[in-house]
């Protein structure tokens, strides 16, 4: 199945970004293999050439490494996930910080917001238990 990519953003940057998150949400544990160049590119529906672009990327970085004959292995450095990870949430939490202050709350609203919604999650699961 295709995977859902934006038109308005370089192709091989959201490519990027996708593998950057199996990785650190655990779909891809540190030291796994990780499928070919060509393998993922047909999952994606895009040309080899641009994910081998997001595949460098991702190596020049150093959350993924090759092994010259046996493929490309996710980093065994979990101290560096954890930093991307961590990373990622925090450019998460600033976007929707953004948009929620865009409808006009102020900070104080969106804690409070966040709570309730905590609090209806928390009802509801103990409700399905």
């Amino acid at each position: 199945m295709a995977w859902n990519l934006d038109s308005d953003r370089p192709i091989y940057a959201q490519l990027l970004e996708r593998i950057q998150r199996q990785i650190v949400s655990g779909c891809y544990a540190p030291g796994d293999k990780l499928p070919s160049v060509r393998e993922l590119a047909a999952e994606a529906s895009v040309n080899p050439n641009t994910m081998q672009k997001a595949f460098a990327e991702l190596e020049r970085s150093g959350l993924i490494i090759t092994r010259r004959t046996s493929g490309r292995f996710v980093t065994e450095d979990t101290q560096m996930i954890a930093q991307i990870r961590t990373s990622l949430a925090k450019e998460e939490i600033h976007s929707f910080l953004n948009r929620m202050r865009g409808l006009g709350y102020e900070t104080q609203d969106i804690i409070r917001i966040l709570e309730d919604e905590k609090q209806t999650e928390e009802t509801e699961r103990s409700a399905q238990a």
